[in-house]
């Protein structure tokens, strides 16, 4: 009898491995603040293929707080296995002359969450991330979608604050999250544990994320701020804001079954 499975583990049935085959079905409340870092220093960190945007250190800082399933929708009676939340950090570049964005850094506190962005191409790493909740009902307790409302939220790896961000809601945006708008360009780099070739990688190539069935609420912006902090093991303050612009509040949804790969490295 053969294993099955999209991912391990890889069992006569399937039904144990970590990760569903695709398609996979998102929608997250998203925390959004552009910012800028040291130009030097978001350069730095792009992957071979893309080059500098000319809007140097242009960068994205997100909190998204997720539910997702498969094709089979079980996962939304299971919401164990189909809720996450992350925080990630974004740099602009260019690809060919396109405006893209790349993911260097990025925490999330689920396992299928994390081996499913490996597959992608995003770095994960396991952390705690929170963010200020909006519900149905508006009380004292649930900032409402309106100018006034306050919204927070911070990521925590290995008992090390990584992140704080605050956003004031001002009113509906024209334009969203100038930082965020380019497609997402990742790298897949999968090393080997062969002797003699540890520098030879099994995947090194650079990606292009594609999605469908997009769809997006109104947006709300307002003043932000946000802080990274210092944590060992961790080099995300690299991208320190040397200033931070507008913040950004609003619900995303996608579907994910295909990858381009945009260049061998």
């Amino acid at each position: 009898m053969s294993l099955r499975g999209y991912t391990i583990p890889r069992t006569p049935s399937g039904a144990a491995s970590l990760v569903p085959p695709p398609p996979w079905h998102y929608v997250a409340d998203f925390l959004v603040i552009d910012f800028h870092a040291d130009p030097e220093a978001a350069a730095s960190l792009l992957p071979e293929g893309l080059q500098p945007h000319a809007d140097a250190g242009r960068c994205a800082a997100v909190y998204a707080d997720w539910q997702s399933c498969s094709e089979t929708g079980e996962e939304l009676l299971d919401p164990v296995r189909g809720h996450y939340r992350e925080f990630y950090i974004v740099v602009n570049a260019m690809l060919d002359g396109d405006e893209v964005t790349t993911c260097p850094f990025i925490w999330v506190d689920q396992d299928f969450a994390l081996a499913r962005g490996w597959i992608q191409g995003f770095p994960k790493k396991l952390g705690e991330v929170w963010m200020t909740r909006a519900y149905a009902l508006e009380c004292r307790a649930a900032p409402g979608i309106k100018a006034g409302s306050r919204f927070g939220g911070t990521c925590s790896a290995r008992g090390r604050q990584i992140s704080q961000a605050r956003i004031a809601l001002e009113g509906l945006s024209q334009t969203g999250s100038v930082a965020t708008a380019p497609p997402i360009v990742n790298v897949r780099y999968f090393p080997r544990l062969a002797a003699g070739r540890h520098d030879d990688p099994q995947v090194h190539e650079l990606v292009r994320s594609r999605s469908r069935d997009r769809s997006v609420s109104e947006i709300w912006e307002g003043s932000a701020e946000l802080e990274l902090f210092e944590a060992p093991g961790e080099e995300h303050t690299m991208l320190s804001p040397v200033s931070v612009e507008r913040g950004y509040r609003f619900t995303f949804a996608y579907s994910v079954d295909d990858l381009e790969t945009v260049k061998e490295l």
